[in-house]
């Protein structure tokens, strides 16, 4: 029997295309419209990741890099081929795509059930699959390139599932526009690259921009324009608008997509071409600085959010911040730790909020609370996985966020690592506020047609009215443990001067459709098997996931000696695991100081009240995601479409009336005015002969020298 192997790994992507294939072409005559095939595609990927596995730790290191490939194009010297190459970090990400992807195709069977599209929606998420393995598993940054459009497609049919819904087709829009500028971006970069080094493979041109091969100059704008496509995939700041929007696509799509998979590709990428990066000037330095804008700006947005979801989009937003902060420091240990343990935990928050969502019908946080009576499950796998993002020891989110410390101390000015601690407080204080308004309190949905309790309401004091006045709104509600100015049984978050209404801005279809209509304006239920197993496999993840960083741990599973030995900065060697009491200490304190700030705060109404109330011009900024999207509007409505007014007016009146039209008219009028000349008399001609001799000699008679 021959077991498959290092060589084999193409096999990972070629079996869901193949159950892409099945499932779009023929679900409408497959049982259970295909899903079993789906889920029996990403199943055999699993376990096939795990020979490749073992096979590449077989005598470590020497198996790796295991490339294996075939020529695709070959145009006299110009060549391009179809490579896989298979490394340490490429085996990371094989992990968690295939992990993640088989919990959320399981998770759907039960969430997505009776969907008028089931069968598609299974269909997709195999495509998807097989675009990320291709992406992950490809040597060239062609074939990168191809896989990165593909997934941004599978993103955009995904995001837009519900497209009878205009908000749903608006937000896949916006994904698929703001992340084709990155896109763009990108491909200029990797023009750059082959034009000055003749090759698209990503190991050749490392190697010939550490050897120096390529200008400084000319290095640093081609790692400019190819850094484009990570900082608009992962969402990094300025072109994040568009992942909070996202979240109008099904939960299952959330966890998979927007949390543990797709939105860390551009980590992945920068990942896999650091060298470039530190090769050229301040390249790694802006990394940085981006990464840590994000991390801190989405951490601060994330606590106004009323919509579950979006407190948990906001969360990944800031996550990936801090990842490309771990890069910009060089640490790709820590980078690549980090994103592992997240996408466990935070697939098991996304798809805890789907079962919230399943269950009660609404994913607005005001409607919600004391739902831990009702969904235990639920709320354990919710409640680790929130305390794992936050960094509470000794959860996976501890280690890996102890490991960016350690690298922000070894490597960063200490400004940075107060900046993160700052980070690391923000972390606590939304995920305590999302839990409590989630899961503790009194449950508030139900009561009447909104889904509000009476009992939930409340009046906010006549100071804070006053202060929403002034901010331009019409008047204050607040339910009775929600933020005032929050949304309210699906009304208006008037302490912003706007309006969220569920159903409008939200994720999910659910309050609108009886498939999924589990429990609004009743009790509340756990969740099916089918969902909770998923979570609760990601919630023991999202325990155990972060003690592979110690090499007793990491040696007991087969790995050698810990995570920092297996994926490192190649320049720099492998990372001895090293436990530093003071950096841990910093960063519990800082997280339980903020589940402390936030608890004091969100426990009380009142203190809600007054607390917003004494800055309603920042609550008014942070509500308002600090006007970005505003801002883009603006340029859109009076910059883009001014110039292309004006381009259009140019293009039609000059290039079109004047340059196309008016010269085949000129020359129309000339043949019919020339035509006249024709007369069909003898002596006309031989006198317009003779004529046009006198003017060539005269001519001729008049310039000799």
């Amino acid at each position: 029997m021959i077991v498959p192997g290092i060589q084999e790994a193409w096999l990972l992507p070629v079996i869901p295309l193949g159950a892409f294939v099945i499932i779009a072409l023929l679900h409408n005559f497959l049982p259970r419209k295909g899903d079993v095939i789906g889920i029996l595609a990403i199943l055999a990927s699993w376990i096939l990741f795990f020979f490749v596995l073992r096979d590449a730790l077989i005598d470590y290191p020497a198996k790796i890099p295991g490339v294996n490939g075939y020529e695709w194009i070959r145009a006299g010297n110009f060549g391009i081929d179809v490579g896989f190459y298979v490394d340490q970090v490429t085996l990371v990400m094989l992990f968690v795509v295939t992990t993640v992807a088989l919990m959320v195709n399981i998770y759907s069977m039960a969430y997505m059930h009776g969907e008028a599209r089931y069968g598609w929606f299974f269909a997709v998420l195999a495509l998807f699959a097989f675009s990320m393995l291709m992406l992950v598993l490809a040597d060239n940054l062609l074939l990168v390139y191809a896989a990165w459009e593909l997934v941004g497609v599978c993103s955009f049919f995904l995001i837009g599932f519900y497209w009878e819904r205009r908000s749903a087709a608006e937000a896949a829009k916006k994904a698929f526009v703001t992340t084709r500028i990155g896109d763009v971006g990108m491909l200029v970069g990797i023009i750059l690259l082959w034009r000055a080094t003749g090759t698209f493979n990503i190991q050749e041109i490392i190697e010939a921009a550490e050897a120096g091969e390529i200008g400084k100059t000319y290095l640093t704008v081609a790692s400019l324009f190819l850094l484009l496509g990570p900082i608009g995939k992962s969402a990094q700041v300025p072109l994040h608008v568009w992942l909070p929007d996202a979240m109008e696509g099904p939960t299952p799509v959330s966890a998979l997509i927007h949390a543990a998979t797709m939105v860390v590709a551009g980590i992945y990428l920068v990942a896999r071409v650091l060298p470039i990066f530190e090769a050229a000037t301040g390249v790694t330095t802006l990394i940085l600085t981006i990464g840590m804008i994000t991390a801190i700006f989405a951490a601060i947005v994330a606590l106004a959010q009323t919509d579950l979801k979006k407190v948990i989009a906001y969360s990944t937003l800031s996550n990936l911040g801090i990842m490309m902060v771990a890069l910009g420091l060089g640490s790709v240990t820590a980078a690549m730790f980090h994103l592992m343990t997240h996408a466990f935990f935070k697939a098991c928050l996304f798809l805890g909020a789907g079962s919230v969502i399943h269950s009660t019908g609404t994913q607005e946080m005001g409607e919600m609370g004391g739902l831990r009576k009702f969904m235990p499950i639920t709320f354990i796998t919710f409640f680790i996985a929130a305390l794992a993002n936050a960094g509470v020891i000794p959860l996976a989110g501890f280690f890996s966020k102890d490991e960016i410390l350690l690298a922000l101390d070894k490597h960063a000015n200490p400004a940075w690592f107060i900046v993160t601690l700052f980070w690391v407080a923000l972390s606590g204080m939304y995920t305590a506020r999302m839990l409590y308004y989630t899961f503790f309190g009194q449950y508030r949905g139900g009561g009447d047609a909104h889904g509000a309790h009476p009992a939930a309401m409340a009046v906010a004091p006549a100071g804070l009215q006053h202060a929403a006045v002034a901010a331009g709104s019409r008047g204050l509600h607040g339910a009775g443990d929600m933020p005032a100015g929050d949304v309210v049984h699906g009304t208006t978050i008037v302490a912003t001067g706007g309006h969220d209404t569920h159903g409008a801005v939200g994720g999910d279809s659910h309050a609108a459709t009886p498939a999924h209509d589990g429990g609004h304006g009743g009790t509340p239920h756990e969740s099916p098997f089918a969902m909770t197993f998923p979570l609760i496999v990601l919630g023991v993840l999202s325990i155990v996931a972060g003690f592979v960083i110690l090499p007793g741990v990491a040696e007991g599973i087969g790995l050698p000696d810990g995570f920092g030995a297996l994926v490192f900065n190649l320049h720099e060697g492998p990372e001895e695991y090293h436990f530093s009491a003071g950096l841990a200490t910093a960063g519990t304190v800082g997280v339980l100081l903020g589940i402390l700030i936030a608890g004091f705060i969100v426990t009380d109404a009142a203190r809600v009240r007054r607390f917003t109330a004494s800055m309603p011009e920042f609550y008014n900024l942070v509500k308002n995601k600090f006007y970005f999207d505003d801002m883009y509007q603006w340029l859109i409505d009076r910059v883009i479409l001014v110039l292309a007014f004006g381009i259009a007016w140019f293009d039609r009146h000059l290039i079109n009336d004047v340059g196309v039209d008016g010269t085949s008219s000129l020359t129309s009028y000339l043949g019919f005015r020339m035509k006249f000349a024709q007369t069909g008399r003898i002596p006309n001609y031989a006198l317009a002969i003779v004529v046009g001799i006198l003017i060539l000699a005269v001519v001729a008679f008049s310039t000799r020298t």
